[in-house]
């Protein structure tokens, strides 16, 4: 299949099935720690990068394929590819896979575009967020995350606000770490600070453990993870 991955069991989401709506590695940040490696269109333009009845199609193929394993499911994730908020088709997919499955409905996303009105819109039909933001300092998050030219992080931190306040489900806020770059302690009083803004219900703590396609990707020592999460408090884990 070309739009769906797994089932996958991981400890946030226990079982989960991949929806990728975009083509491999459409995006607008070309992130360092990136396990599928560099990005081969970097755009902040939302478009129908893959037409909503062919993701369906799809996806209602391998639910009469897979009728027990549906019944499993915890979430139907939309991630994937590439950014799953590029597709200008998203709130559409949530409604009608909300139709097909009884199972969660999670969008895992790089936060870029949160600051549309429109997409947080289109999100309201999800049960969990899980947004990501890397760095509250320009010059860090243009080193680790390599963005579109029309991306500014101050916007990121201004849709994760709004989307907190318009959002009744889940957002559970995911940074990822990476030795040398954005683990210093000046730098986590600030995630503290920008944190308290966006109020997520979860702080999840990630670490590049796995090979990436980039050199001197590094992982953060335990040590300072617990540091970390500490500093956060009770809303923060290690995943």
């Amino acid at each position: 299949m070309k739009y769906i991955y797994g089932p996958v069991k991981s400890r946030r989401l226990g079982l989960s099935l991949g929806l990728s709506l975009t083509p491999y590695k459409v995006c607008n940040l070309d992130c360092v720690y990136c396990q599928l490696g560099k990005t081969k269109e970097l755009t902040s333009q939302r478009g129908e990068y893959v037409k909503a009845d062919d993701i369906l199609g799809e996806f209602k193929s391998w639910l009469q394929q897979n009728p027990d394993s549906a019944k499993e499911l915890n979430f139907v994730t939309i991630s994937g590819q590439g950014e799953p908020t590029l597709n200008i088709n998203l709130g559409y997919l949530i409604a009608q896979i909300r139709k097909l499955i009884n199972a969660r409905i999670a969008v895992i996303t790089n936060s870029t575009l949160l600051n549309d009105p429109r997409l947080r819109l289109e999100l309201l039909g999800a049960d969990l967020i899980v947004p990501s933001l890397d760095s509250v300092r320009p010059e860090v998050f243009a080193r680790i995350d390599r963005p579109h030219k029309g991306v500014r992080l101050e916007s990121i931190i201004e849709g994760l606000t709004a989307l907190r306040k318009e959002f009744r489900g889940q957002i559970w806020l995911e940074i990822m770490l990476v030795a040398g770059i954005n683990d210093t302690l000046p730098q986590l009083k600030e995630f503290k600070d920008i944190v308290e803004r966006i109020k997520p219900d979860k702080i999840q703590l990630n670490s590049p453990v796995r090979s990436t396609t980039e050199c001197n990707v590094l992982p953060v020592e335990r040590k300072k993870l617990e540091k970390f999460r500490e500093v956060l408090g009770d809303r923060a884990e290690i995943i």
